[in-house]
């Protein structure tokens, strides 16, 4: 088991009470250094060169493209504007765009959206082999309804003017609200979607309030300059298992870091009265993989999905790499793109982004003993499990689908919500270099990709009402994961 510098506790100046079941943490090496790691990238010759996307229509555009969501900038027709702006200044502004979900029975559907998308009129959200949900930008809602009413594709109107609903979603809080702030000692509140300033400060303040347990290190740098901060709770057995948790690899998805620093809080308020499946583990965090990416929603766009790291085709820069497809294990394949104007774009290598690096550096050359990944996102109320690259399942699946089942019974006794469970190509659609395919190609046993609500009503733009609900649904499920990782 890793443990803990003396210097990190010799810093700490909050002293806090704690319960005499939680054992001074003893001393030991630093967490290591970022970039510290050689990573072992697919012998595939892939792994080295840059595919640029062909002129040619893909067999299965819905699936290689689901995932992007807002403006697609890999073709652009010249007579329409284009929603994104490049001012940081200024906000991109959706009034008027559209959610539509599609149906993808009819046969001539991907390739109507496949047309569409190249000509810059729609862009994709999200789905799953029957449906799929669009964006209708606002100069081109009239021409794209045309043209589904003549291919006699039935369409569902979700959000009739998405810039409204954006409006809406993150209100300021109430006078007593900021108070309680005041008094607390952090801004962290569940009501509200918070800046990485205040998720920060909040991982801080639970260091310094909770010593004993509590410790916050930063694993490396975004391509801006941010931290990557951990939070690790634990009371020190050697003996104890290890669960790391991210969230927020993807920019626009404001409901995973909200849900990630939920646990946060949860584990560290009430340590002493957890369960012991709880207490032995050591519970690592990372709330926001992407800071770069979600600090520009707060700012300029909200429904950007990638970091923030400039890449250069031959005619112009392009901004971001996906994450999520950045991983070193099968990366360059199915369902990511070598376009660096694609909103799936999986970098120039495996690992070629920092904030990927760092997270592989870390689990890579940390001596926990780690025992599951999770990695939370939105939108879609999915439990997947890999793999993603292709569809194909590891050994183990009947293990990590039993798994997946018994936690998302977990989540439906909480609330109602029903959570579908299978592998990530399976169930959805291929999507390679994933940090959850990387994380089970390391050894690690349970690998789980949680796709957290709603199912297409609001899709990323969920309402702050939503935060304390899934949250407290998806700890739920989270509590089911800690049961199995403490019978092994």
């Amino acid at each position: 088991m890793e443990t803990w510098s003396r210097t990190v506790v010799l810093l700490l100046v909050i002293t806090v009470t704690c319960s005499a079941l939680i054992n001074e943490l003893p001393p030991g090496k630093e967490w290591p250094a970022n970039n510290s790691v050689k990573q072992p990238f697919d012998d595939d010759p892939e792994t080295t060169t840059i595919l640029i996307l062909s002129e040619k229509e893909p067999s299965n555009p819905i699936a290689e493209h689901l995932e992007v969501e807002g403006p697609e900038e890999t073709i652009i027709d010249a007579s329409l504007p284009v929603l994104r702006s490049t001012s940081p200044e200024s906000r991109v502004d959706y009034t008027g765009a559209q959610i539509w979900k599609v149906s993808t029975q009819n046969t001539n559907v991907r390739g109507v959206i496949y047309r569409l998308r190249r000509r810059n009129l729609i862009s994709t959200w999200g789905g799953n082999q029957s449906s799929i949900d669009i964006l209708v930008k606002s100069n081109a809602v009239n021409n794209v309804t045309r043209v589904f009413k003549r291919e006699r594709i039935p369409i569902e109107v979700v959000i009739e003017d998405l810039q409204q609903r954006i409006n809406e979603e993150n209100p300021p809080l109430d006078p007593n609200e900021v108070e309680l702030q005041n008094r607390r000692g952090h801004r962290m509140t569940w009501k509200q979607y918070h800046r990485v300033e205040d998720i920060h400060g909040f991982m801080d303040y639970l260091a310094k309030t909770y010593p004993k347990i509590v410790s916050v290190n930063s694993i490396g740098k975004s391509y801006e300059g941010r931290d990557l901060k951990v939070l690790r709770i634990s009371d020190g057995k050697p003996t104890n298992k290890a669960v790391f948790i991210d969230g927020g690899i993807h920019a626009r998805e404001w409901i995973s870091p909200a849900t990630v620093t939920y646990f946060i809080n949860q584990f560290a308020e009430n340590f002493d009265v957890e369960t012991d499946d709880i207490k032995n583990i050591d519970w690592y965090f990372l709330p926001v993989v992407n800071p770069d990416g979600y600090e520009h929603t707060h700012q300029s766009d909200r429904l950007w999905r990638k970091n923030k790291k400039p890449s250069r085709t031959t005619s112009r820069t392009c901004i971001g790499t996906d994450l999520n497809r950045n991983f070193g294990y099968r990366w360059g394949g199915k369902g990511s793109s070598g376009n660096p104007c694609s909103e799936i774009y999986r970098g120039s290598s495996a690992f070629s982004e920092p904030e990927s690096k760092a997270l592989s550096d870390f689990i890579k050359s940390s001596s926990a003993n780690f025992t599951a990944y999770i990695t939370y996102h939105s939108y879609g109320q999915y439990l997947l499990y890999p793999w993603g690259y292709d569809n194909a399942v590891p050994p183990d699946y009947k293990d990590l689908d039993e798994l997946g089942n018994r936690m998302a019974s977990a989540i439906r006794q909480t609330r109602g919500s029903s959570y579908q469970v299978g592998s990530s190509s399976g169930l959805l659609y291929p999507a390679s270099g994933g940090s959850d395919d990387w994380a089970k190609g390391q050894g690690i046993r349970y690998s789980f990709t949680i796709e957290l609500s709603d199912t297409g009503r609001y899709g990323f733009i969920l309402p702050t009402s939503f935060i304390e609900p899934v949250a407290r649904e998806s700890l739920n499920g989270l509590r089911v994961l800690a049961a199995q990782v403490a019978k092994l």
